[in-house]
């Protein structure tokens, strides 16, 4: 069933990306295993789209398929497209990926030491871009890299160009990784949990420098993370995944005043606030199904407080309770 998450935008000109009913699979010797089953979202021209949810629920594969990063023998796209600026990526060929990857659609990896090549120095690395993407000189190329790395607030970066990625610490990599998404003014940024090995000190530095280049660049970013505090702080619109599916969607304020969901609520209780009054932290009980043993029907039944047998039974419509915010829960939807 077709799980449609509705923007808030009056128009088609306001989307900068529109994923319609996206699925993707894996193959394997034994089954096929669903990822991602519907997903559906938009992201508007200078907005953030927050995706949150546990781990194994699809946010980063949802957001890799975009640019058809998931490859592989075993990896099917299964149905749905990937609309950008009204041009479907899927159905792309990987020549013509090559010419808006990295250029016009960049990616920030949760992971920088595993992102950039420990052989080359930073300097080569950040240039490769530019290369590829635009007609600059050498010098010109050296140049904007620089001034790329002192907008990300790095000391010397004149030196820093020489060094490679072992002599940097974690958050000057990322960092780092930062500025080469920007280096090419580009459309959309994907943000995949790039603050997650930060101390909340450098990441509070780090969201605070994504933030002051949005504003300057004008970019949208899909910020992907567990993290509810960094998504209060850097998610216009939020939408909540959970096995493979988008149980809600609606703005920052309204999602954390109104939670609809039954897992959202639970996300939102779960999260330490302010001086910590209780003994232990709300929880929501169980663990994430696998992908080899998915239940029947709304894939959170398992572990829900409200599940019914409808909810075992199938999965339910997404449907809009006020404009901007969407749930799939059968407590919403027509029976």
């Amino acid at each position: 069933m077709k799980n449609d998450i509705i923007s808030t935008a009056e128009n088609d000109n306001d989307v900068l990306l529109r994923v319609s009913d996206l699925r993707v699979s894996f193959k394997t010797d034994r089954a096929v295993l669903h990822a991602v089953e519907g997903v559906s979202f938009n992201v508007l021209h200078g907005e953030t789209l927050g995706i949150v949810g546990e781990s194994g629920c699809g946010k980063s594969i949802s957001c890799m398929s975009i640019l058809k990063l998931i490859q592989g023998e075993n990896v099917l796209y299964e149905g749905g497209t990937i609309e950008f600026e009204g041009v479907n990526t899927l159905t792309m060929s990987d020549k013509q990926l090559q010419k808006i990857r990295g250029k016009d659609i960049s990616v920030i990896f949760q992971e920088p030491m595993t992102a950039l090549n420990p052989l080359y120095t930073i300097g080569d690395q950040m240039s490769e871009a530019l290369k590829l993407h635009s007609k600059l000189g050498k010098k010109e190329i050296r140049d904007r890299c620089i001034e790329m790395l002192e907008k990300v607030r790095i000391p010397n970066p004149r030196e820093i160009m020489l060094r490679y990625p072992f002599n940097l610490s974690g958050g000057m990599r990322q960092r780092v990784m930062i500025a080469m998404a920007l280096l090419t003014n580009p459309k959309l940024v994907i943000a995949d949990e790039p603050t997650t090995a930060l101390d909340v000190t450098i990441q509070a530095q780090v969201l605070d420098v994504m933030q002051s280049l949005q504003r300057e660049y004008g970019c949208s970013y899909i910020f992907i993370t567990h993290d509810l505090g960094v998504i209060s702080e850097m998610a216009d619109r939020v939408a909540v995944m959970y096995g493979g599916h988008i149980c809600e969607c609606a703005d920052t304020d309204t999602l954390f005043e109104n939670p609809l969901h039954p897992y959202t609520r639970g996300l939102i209780a779960s999260r330490p606030q302010g001086r910590m009054t209780q003994s232990r932290l709300a929880v929501i009980p169980g663990n994430v199904p696998s992908l080899a043993n998915k239940p029947s029907g709304c894939p959170f039944h398992t572990r829900c407080p409200d599940a019914r047998d409808c909810c075992r039974e199938r999965f339910p419509e997404t449907v809009a309770v006020d404009e901007g915010h969407t749930v799939a829960c059968w407590n919403y939807a027509k029976k």
